[in-house]
């Protein structure tokens, strides 16, 4: 244990969340290393697992006269190093915090405690016809806290917006202990926003414990496509033209080559292992006009070029099809004993120029990357492909990461869609912010965090790191 972690400090969590919520064998903790950014690993000193909002506040009052710093950790799914404890020697997870508290069906709103899983909350409720929108592809492990901190979004995150157009009320313990209400049950509140400044604040701001959450009626009916290209070029054309044409559709999400092959040997759903490109595009709405849309959206992705248009038959079909695309990452594992995944945007008409840039930076550092994203709203997810065993491998792969980060801004774009800043773009912020931009950041995280103990070294980079050129820090392992 480090120096801030004594005996009395020890004695003190074990006498608020009992000796089963702590953990503190190197062994146990070296499952807490890292989140789904591989690449960095550091394991707390201390693990602690509290089951309430009064064992989170008298944990952090503990820490807070202490002096010492923490990281909030969900499910571990993030993948941007967010739950990685930097100059933290303290990790709170609050996966024992799960339940959910209240529905009301009438006001169409559900509130959770933070651990509460992403899917566990539709499946609370589709019984009554209702849905949690937001869907990321680790929605059967990631939890609200996590996906509140991330502002984590999905594949129907094209129509119906990422978390923040979801969240109503937020309890948050600040890193003093003191536990505050943000928002609430209605819908439109006076004042400044400060549920949104804590949405995608990725645990700076202190610990959600309880969210209250905008549930939506479940779609009369669904139409799902699965088109095949030949090339990724004519995909994205395909998209651009479907969302001018006024259609706007629950998802669009695109596999390449190398994505759809690994996926295909996974889950044996029939893509066609020559194809450059596919797409899943799916329509959700009223049964009346699907028809009409259907026939439209299929002229439209035959006239950008698509070889084939296949219509899932029935509701096994489609779930077939979004369990392909939703299991892609864990499908990756085939093709390579490493992987990072990117997370930049760019505007969707621009998703040609980008997809020629990422072919370009995989030729340029000799590493395979694949790409499998949320084509409707230009949010790129391409995986690089390391083996961390071979020498260079790991710094190649940083490399690559960041020159399609740049080139992401460079055409109008973002840093992040969904994964979150966290420690892996820290020296990408300078790319987008100036320094008076990352000094406001700040300055707004010290309203709730004046000592900065919640989730230290995240975020927002050092004075004297705004450099364009400075490369993120890194711990890589050996």
């Amino acid at each position: 244990m480090t120096a801030s972690i004594d005996r009395n400090l020890v004695d003190e969590l074990t006498a608020i969340v009992g000796a089963e919520g702590i953990i503190s064998r190197a062994t146990e903790l070296k499952v807490y290393e890292c989140d789904g950014w591989t690449v960095e690993k550091s394991a707390p000193d201390i693990l602690v697992l509290p089951r309430s909002t009064d064992q989170v506040s008298s944990v952090l009052r503990v820490l807070d006269r202490k002096g010492v710093a923490f990281v909030p950790r969900g499910a571990g799914t993030g993948l941007s190093g967010g739950a990685l404890p930097l100059n933290a020697p303290v990790m709170i997870c609050t996966s024992r915090m799960n339940r959910i508290l209240a529905i009301d069906y009438a006001g169409r709103r559900v509130e959770v405690e933070s651990g509460a899983v992403n899917l566990h909350v539709t499946n609370a409720v589709k019984a009554m016809g209702f849905f949690y929108a937001p869907d990321p592809s680790s929605q059967m492990a990631c939890t609200i806290g996590g996906n509140v901190a991330e502002n984590s979004g999905g594949p129907h995150t094209l129509k119906y917006g990422v978390t923040t157009n979801h969240v109503l009320g937020l309890e948050l313990v600040l890193p003093d202990g003191e536990v505050v209400e943000l928002g609430g049950a209605v819908e439109e509140r006076c004042g400044y926003d400060l549920v949104g400044a804590v949405v995608g604040s990725e645990g700076t701001c202190g610990i959600v414990t309880r969210a209250t959450l905008r549930l939506m009626r479940e779609p009369e009916g669904h139409r799902t496509f699965l088109a095949t290209f030949a090339d990724v070029e004519s995909a994205t054309r395909a998209v651009s033209n479907i969302i001018a044409s006024g259609i706007v559709p629950g998802a669009i999400e695109m596999m390449d080559k190398l994505i759809l092959r690994a996926v295909d040997d996974a889950f044996h759903v029939g893509f066609d292992k020559d194809a450059g490109a596919v797409l899943i595009i799916e329509l959700d709405g009223l049964e009346v006009g699907f028809a009409e849309c259907s026939a439209r959206v299929t002229e439209i992705v035959r006239s950008a070029g698509a070889q084939d248009v296949k219509l899932a038959r029935d509701e096994a079909e489609r779930q077939l099809l979004w369990k392909a695309r939703k299991r892609a990452f864990g499908a990756v594992g085939r093709l390579a004993p490493n992987y990072c995944t990117q997370d930049g945007v760019v505007p969707r008409t621009r998703l040609p120029d980008i997809l020629r840039v990422i072919g370009q930076v995989s030729e340029r550092y000799q590493l395979s990357i694949g790409n499998v994203f949320h084509a409707g709203d230009g949010n790129l997810h391409p995986i690089i492909l390391y083996d961390e065993r071979e020498a260079g491998q790991v710094e190649r792969a940083l490399g690559a990461g960041r020159d399609i980060l740049k080139a992401c801004v460079e055409m109008g774009g973002s840093l992040t869609g969904e994964h979150g800043i966290g420690a892996e773009k820290m020296g990408e912020m300078p790319l987008m912010f100036s320094p008076d931009d990352l000094r406001a950041m700040t300055e707004l995280r010290h309203v709730f965090d004046p000592h900065e103990r919640a989730n230290p070294g995240k975020i927002i980079p050092r004075p004297g790191a705004c450099v364009e050129v400075a490369a993120p820090r890194r711990q890589v392992p050996i």
